[in-house]
């Protein structure tokens, strides 16, 4: 065997042991495909979490705010003083008032304002006796509304 014909082979071996450019754009082209296809898929894992989260909310975060002011003022807030009687001492009640209950009042999962009724009229819990809720995705009163009773 020459020198020649061992360069030669070398040669091949080198080329042969490698990946061309088209196989490798070929392969990043199919992980950008499949990160597409992932990333696409994680709304639907974490869909239905806003429910949940607004649930939590009428439930029991504005419990801790509401029972306390209750206990304080000595009834839940109007209807008219609304949620923002947690934040701001309503006209007439600043000599009980001890808050501020809530820093401030958050929006729901869609941007909405949290809705407030005193005395309630869908809560069936006795205890509470005001309603508290979110109109849900759509953001007008229907079937969707995620309130605490």
């Amino acid at each position: 065997m020459t020198i020649a014909t061992s360069l030669i082979k070398t040669h091949k071996l080198r080329r042969m042991s490698g990946f061309s450019l088209i196989e490798i754009l070929i392969v990043i082209a199919l992980i950008a495909v499949l990160a597409t296809v992932a990333i696409g898929n994680l709304g639907g894992i974490f869909s239905g979490q806003q429910d949940k989260v607004a649930g939590l909310f009428v439930k029991q975060t504005l419990d801790t705010a509401l029972v306390p002011y209750r206990l304080d003022v000595g009834n839940y807030p109007s209807t008219e003083e609304g949620l923002t009687a947690l934040m701001k001492a309503p006209a007439g009640k600043e000599a009980k008032w001890k808050g501020a209950y809530l820093k401030e009042l958050p929006l729901d999962p869609w941007g909405n304002p949290y809705q407030y009724r005193y005395p309630g009229s869908k809560n069936i819990n006795a205890a509470r006796g005001y309603d508290a809720w979110s109109w849900g995705p759509d953001g007008s009163e229907s079937a969707d509304d995620i309130g605490n009773w």
